[in-house]
C-alpha cells in the first residue's frame, strides 16, 4: 500500500513538472498584431451590448457587412485586459495553450517519461504559432475533441460533450471548421480499416453511426452564432483568399531554411520513419487525420500545431517500452529518504521558472510593445487634431485602431477577411514594394494621413512628393499629411 501511494505521488509529481514546464514555455508577450483590434472589438461589444455586423473601424469598408466570428474571444480578451492588463492575457493564453498540450500528453500511448518527452518536443515544434490570440482556442478545442473521440471508443457517453464543446468553439474562432473536418477524416479512416480488412464491420459500424450523428449535430449548430448561416461559408472564403496567402506570414509555408522550423521538420521525419519501419502500423482512423493535418502543416504555418496533435501520439506509440523494475529495485526506490525531497524540489524549481517567465514578460511588456509599434507616432496623432483617414502599415493597423479609434479610421488592419483580395492588393501595391499605381490608390480613397516605417518605399516616395509633408519622424515611424490641394499637385520635386 505504501509503495502504491508513493508511486502515485511520483506520477503526480511527474505531471506537475510537465505542467509547469509547459506554462513557462508557452507564455508570450501580448504583442500579436491582431490582438489590438480584438481588444477594440471586445470593448465595442461590451459597451454597446451588441455584436457588430457592419464594420465600424475603417473608412474603406465602413458600413460593409462584417462576420465577427471571434466575438466571444474578443469579449474575453477585453475583459481580461480591462481587469488585469497584459499580465492577465499573458497568463490566460499560457493556460489555454498548456491545456491543449496536457490533453495531448494524455493521448500519447507510451511510458510517462516518453509521453512527456513527445509532448514537450511537440510544443517546441509548434512554437512559431504560439501567441496571445484567439487561434489558441482552436488548438485546445481540437486537442479536446481528439481526446473525446478516442476516449469515446470505450466510453461512448463522453461523446455527448462534443456538441456543446463545438457550440462554444464556433463562437470563439473560425477554426471551428476543423472539428467537422477531423470527424469526417476519422470516419473515412474507419471505412479504410474495413476496406483493407484491418477491422471487422461489426466493430466499425457503431463507431461510424456515432461519428455520423456527431457530424450532423455539429453542422446543425453552426448557425447558432450572431452571424447565423454566414459562418458556413466563412472558413472557405478565408482558405480561398490568394492575397492572404501571399501577404500574411502565418499563411506562408514553413521555411525550413530557418532554424525556427527545424523541430517541426524533425517531427515530419520521425512520422515518416515510424510509418516506414514500425511493426505496428497506425489504424486508418489515425492515418487519415494524420495525412490531412500533415499536408495542411506544409501549406501554412498556422496549421502546424494541429498536425502536432495528431502526429505526436503516433511517434510516442513507436517509442520503446521500459521493462518493469524488479521488486528489489522498487524497494530501494521506496526506501530512499531523499527522492521525495528531490522530486518536490524539481517541481518547485520548474514552477519558479514558469513564475519567473511570467514576471519577466509582464515587466517587459511595455518595452516589447515599444519595439514593435510606433508609440511616439501614435501619441502624436492622438494629441493633435489631424485628418481622420489614416493609411497605416499593415502590421500596425490593429494597434492604430486600438489607440486612435474613433477619431481615426484606418485603410486596412488585420481583419484581412473583411477587406478582401482587392483592398489587400491595393495595400500591397503601396507597401512594401511601391508598385505602379500607388499614388492613385491614395488619391482615389482620399487618404489624408500616412503612418509608415521610415525604411518603407512609400516613406521615401512621400518625402520627395510635393503633395505631402512629413509632420512627425523618429527611428520607428514617419507621419505624412496631405497638403491642401495635394491630390491635384502630387508629383516629384524637380530642381
Amino acid at each position: 500500500m505504501t509503495f502504491g501511494i508513493r508511486g502515485l505521488n511520483r506520477l503526480v509529481i511527474f505531471d506537475a513538472i510537465l505542467l509547469f514546464g509547459l506554462l513557462g514555455m508557452t507564455a508570450r508577450n501580448a504583442i500579436d498584431p491582431d490582438l489590438w483590434w480584438h481588444l477594440r472589438t471586445g470593448q465595442l461589444i461590451v459597451e454597446t451590448g451588441k455584436v457588430p455586423h457592419f464594420d465600424p473601424f475603417s473608412f474603406t469598408r465602413g458600413g460593409h457587412g462584417w462576420v465577427s466570428h471571434e466575438w466571444l474571444s474578443d469579449v474575453l480578451f477585453y475583459e481580461l485586459w480591462k481587469h488585469g492588463g497584459p499580465a492577465a492575457l499573458i497568463l490566460f493564453s499560457a493556460i489555454i495553450t498548456t491545456a491543449g498540450f496536457m490533453l495531448l500528453y494524455l493521448r500519447c500511448p507510451a511510458q510517462k517519461h516518453w509521453a512527456a518527452a513527445a509532448t514537450a518536443f511537440g510544443a517546441l515544434a509548434s512554437a512559431p504559432a504560439w501567441g496571445v490570440r484567439p487561434q489558441m482556442f482552436t488548438f485546445t478545442m481540437a486537442s479536446l475533441l481528439l481526446w473525446l473521440v478516442e476516449a469515446g471508443e470505450n466510453r461512448p457517453k463522453l461523446l455527448f460533450w462534443i456538441p456543446p464543446l463545438f457550440l462554444l468553439w464556433l463562437n470563439l474562432h473560425a477554426g471551428f471548421a476543423l472539428g467537422p473536418a477531423l470527424l469526417l477524416a476519422y470516419a473515412i479512416g474507419l471505412f479504410w480499416e474495413v476496406s483493407v480488412a484491418n477491422t471487422l464491420w461489426q466493430e466499425v459500424r457503431p463507431l461510424l453511426i456515432r461519428v455520423g450523428l456527431l457530424l450532423v449535430a455539429c453542422l446543425a449548430l453552426v448557425p447558432v452564432n450572431p452571424s447565423g448561416t454566414q459562418l458556413f461559408r466563412y472558413p472557405f472564403d478565408t482558405l480561398r483568399s490568394a492575397e492572404m496567402r501571399s501577404f500574411i506570414t502565418e499563411w506562408f509555408s514553413p521555411d525550413f531554411h530557418r532554424w525556427l522550423y527545424s523541430p517541426f521538420l524533425l517531427v515530419w521525419l520521425l512520422v515518416l520513419t515510424v510509418l516506414a519501419t514500425s511493426r505496428v502500423r497506425p489504424k486508418g482512423r489515425v492515418i487519415v487525420p494524420l495525412l490531412l493535418t500533415a499536408f495542411a502543416s506544409l501549406d501554412a504555418v498556422r496549421h502546424i500545431p494541429i498536425f502536432i496533435l495528431v502526429a505526436m501520439p503516433v511517434i510516442a506509440a513507436a517509442l520503446p517500452v521500459a521493462s518493469a523494475p524488479s521488486l528489489g529495485s522498487e524497494r530501494r526506490l521506496a526506501s530512499s529518504r531523499f527522492r521525495p525531497l528531490f522530486n518536490t524540489a524539481v517541481v518547485i524549481l520548474i514552477a519558479t521558472f514558469a513564475l519567473a517567465k511570467w514576471v519577466v514578460l509582464v515587466r517587459n511588456q511595455g518595452a516589447r510593445e515599444a519595439e514593435r509599434y510606433p508609440l511616439a507616432a501614435i501619441d502624436s496623432l492622438r494629441s493633435k487634431d489631424r485628418p481622420q483617414k489614416l493609411f497605416v502599415y499593415y502590421d500596425w493597423g490593429g494597434y492604430a485602431l486600438w489607440k486612435l479609434y474613433p477619431e481615426y479610421r484606418v485603410f486596412v488592419d488585420g481583419r484581412a477577411d473583411l477587406y478582401g483580395d482587392d483592398l489587400l492588393r491595393q495595400a500591397i501595391r503601396i507597401v512594401p514594394n511601391l508598385r505602379t499605381g500607388w499614388r492613385e490608390v491614395l488619391d482615389s480613397w482620399n487618404v489624408e494621413t500616412v503612418l509608415v516605417p521610415p525604411s518603407s518605399a512609400l516613406a521615401q516616395a512621400l518625402l520627395i512628393d510635393r503633395g505631402w509633408q512629413a509632420v512627425f519622424q523618429d527611428s520607428q515611424a514617419l507621419i505624412f499629411e496631405r497638403k491642401p490641394g495635394g491630390a491635384e499637385n502630387t508629383g516629384i520635386y524637380k530642381e
